[in-house]
């Protein structure tokens, strides 16, 4: 006999079987492509997918619970039972059909069914019509089949619901209801990790079909309605090709480069390690008009390296950054490309074009991966291994967002020694986040968080300056550049205004044995945002830049340059003749240089109306 209390658990199996199912389904529906994966990847999709799988399940299973919680205090003759598979049914029929609708859409669109239909509502005739080429017998066969098949599992698995255990009162079963209500947060979250699941937890593979086969179809149509940012474009300030044109005249080429001024290495090849330094303000780096003593190791590799003192973060969170690093690829105001695969998947990046041109490559981070949708961004961009929190022993974990910055750099030493060359090694750093906890002791007197801050940049710059004394002493230190830059601003000190320049104003740092003697101490005030510095690594390592359409070469005359970043619903356009920022929302100049605020404000309008049109067609 069935026991009452058994039932929550026995529910969600169901869900979570079906869905494992529904992943079967799609894998047989698309076998072509199923076949092209390397042996042992059809199982990772199903060990990957189970997380989001898990979290479905349990969205699903709140209101069964929820209902057997508050029926336990009604009489006996309620009808819990018909109700709970009245709500399986509708639920079963709708998940079906959104698994039988992905199945043909995936081979149309190449990404798993999210809210982008819900855009064409308003224009049935033309859904119906780029529907009329679909095999709609055999989906609906497809459909028939989901849908008999699951209420066989229900009714296996789940069957009647067994009455309250003789002498068990009503108000104990729903306390115990009570608690498979709150057990429910730990597969809704996918784990009890820190960071909740969310897409990037099951990209894994460098075949993108493999990642999208092992994304839950509810799960992702369900996030993307709390993500969704389809259009029209709210930033419509002028007829598209004007801003196009206006963009283009931003970008156009002042003069005839300098090739000899422009050339900074002495090698066509060198090894790259790419260091992305969490909230590296300009304010705590000498060398960019900052506070002295902060950060001393950044600011001798200043003295002997290329100093760029007039880059500019395109946004304000580390997500951001990093495609805009990598990518070279602007900010929107109010959301992240990073948080749509399906978009990321279209961007150029780095680690893509090194790769071409025969660099081996790994990824460093001593925090999750899976933060911010940053893992499906990276997977996709093809980086041979990964290094995260869960690669380092728990006794290494001391930060509370994963390893100290230290240990990380400990490990990218360790592993370069044998590395491939040339390689292009990416090591994002993370003690100089909130709540600023370092493992040595305070350089700086007080509490407060300015002192907190200020703390924590020393150390990653202690930790900095520890890996590089090593680094100099491996064979591969000459043939290598190291670019070293923030992956935002910070308010603090001096908690400016979430629109400040200064909160945005950051270092970038070009140093290692692969420059030229006559490059060394270069200091450059060319204005510029992180999205220039794909370009100019590129042009440097002469291979194309022509896909990085939002990049431009910090070394190559340019008609004016500029610097543009996004806050929220805003943004900031500076130039060396002055700048602006502006309030999308109250549409109105925040502050800006009187003398040339009409043409910034034109120029920095096309900008966010031309590259937010470009994310939307992503």
């Amino acid at each position: 006999m069935r026991n009452r209390f058994a039932f929550q658990l026995r529910y969600f199996l169901f869900w979570l079987v079906f869905f494992v199912a529904a992943k079967a389904v799609f894998l047989l529906y698309h076998a072509a492509k199923a076949a092209t994966l390397p042996g042992g990847e059809m199982l990772r999709v199903f060990g990957y997918g189970l997380r989001l799988d898990a979290s479905a399940a349990a969205y699903l299973s709140i209101v069964p619970f929820g209902l057997l919680t508050v029926g336990s205090l009604l009489p006996a003759r309620a009808p819990l039972d018909r109700l709970l598979r009245f709500y399986s049914a509708v639920a079963g029929v709708v998940v079906a059909f959104f698994t039988v609708a992905d199945l043909e859409l995936y081979k149309a669109w190449g990404f798993r069914l999210d809210a982008t239909p819900l855009q064409y509502l308003d224009s049935p005739a033309e859904m119906a019509a780029s529907a009329g080429s679909a095999p709609l017998l055999l989906l609906t066969l497809v459909l028939a089949g989901l849908l008999a098949g699951g209420w066989a599992l229900y009714t296996k698995v789940c069957s009647k619901l067994p009455a309250l255990p003789p002498g068990f009162g009503r108000g104990r079963a729903a306390l115990v209801g009570l608690l498979y209500l709150a057990l429910l947060a730990v597969p809704l979250r996918g784990g009890v990790q820190q960071i909740p699941v969310n897409q990037s937890d099951v990209y894994f593979s460098a075949h993108p079909f493999a990642n999208h086969a092992a994304v839950n179809v509810p799960w992702n149509f369900i996030n993307s309605l709390f993500l969704q940012s389809g259009g029209p474009n709210q930033y419509q300030f002028m007829p598209a090709a004007v801003a196009e044109r206006t963009v283009r005249e931003l970008y156009a080429p002042g003069g005839a480069a300098d090739t000899a001024a422009a050339r900074l290495l002495r090698i066509r090849r060198p090894n790259v390690i790419f260091i992305i330094l969490e909230s590296f303000t300009a304010k705590f780096v000498a060398g960019t008009g900052g506070e002295k003593n902060v950060t001393p190791n950044l600011d001798s590799l200043a003295r002997t390296g290329v100093l760029f003192t007039n880059l500019y973060a395109a946004g304000d969170r580390s997500q951001k950054g990093l495609v805009s690093l990598l990518s070279g690829y602007p900010n929107q105001p109010t959301t992240s490309i990073i948080k749509y695969p399906r978009k990321t998947e279209r961007l150029p990046h780095l680690c893509q074009d090194l790769k071409r041109a025969g660099y081996s490559s790994r990824y460093y981070y001593g925090g999750e991966l899976a933060f911010a949708n940053m893992k499906s961004y990276l997977v996709t961009a093809g980086y041979d291994q990964f290094t995260e929190r869960a690669d380092f022993p728990a006794s290494q974990q001391n930060s509370k967002w994963g390893a100290h910055d230290h240990v990380l750099f400990d490990r990218m030493l360790r592993d370069l020694k044998t590395q491939r060359q040339p390689f292009f090694a990416t090591a994002f750093t993370l003690s100089s986040h909130e709540p600023f906890d370092v493992p040595i002791a305070r350089r700086f007197p007080g509490t407060d968080e300015t002192a907190l801050f200020r703390n924590s940049v020393y150390y990653t710059d202690w930790a900095l300056g520890r890996f590089l004394r090593a680094a100099r002493q491996q064979p591969w230190w000459d043939n290598t550049l190291l670019v070293l830059v923030a992956d935002h601003g910070h308010p603090l000190p001096g908690n400016d205004a979430n629109e400040s320049p200064r909160k945005f104003h950051i270092p970038l740092v070009l140093v290692g044995g692969a420059l030229r003697p006559e490059a060394r101490g270069r200091v450059l005030a060319t204005f510029g945002s992180q999205t220039d510095v794909a370009a100019t690594l590129l042009a440097q390592l002469q291979l194309p830049t022509a896909a990085y359409k939002w990049s431009y070469d910090l070394l190559r005359p340019a008609r004016q340059p500029f610097a543009f970043y996004c806050f929220t619903d805003g943004f900031g356009m500076l130039t060396p003749a002055g700048g602006l920022t502006y309030d999308n929302v109250a549409r109105r100049v925040i502050t800006g240089d009187t003398v040339r605020l009409r043409q910034l404000l034109r120029q920095g309008q096309a900008y966010e109306q031309a590259s937010f049109d470009d994310f939307l067609r992503k």
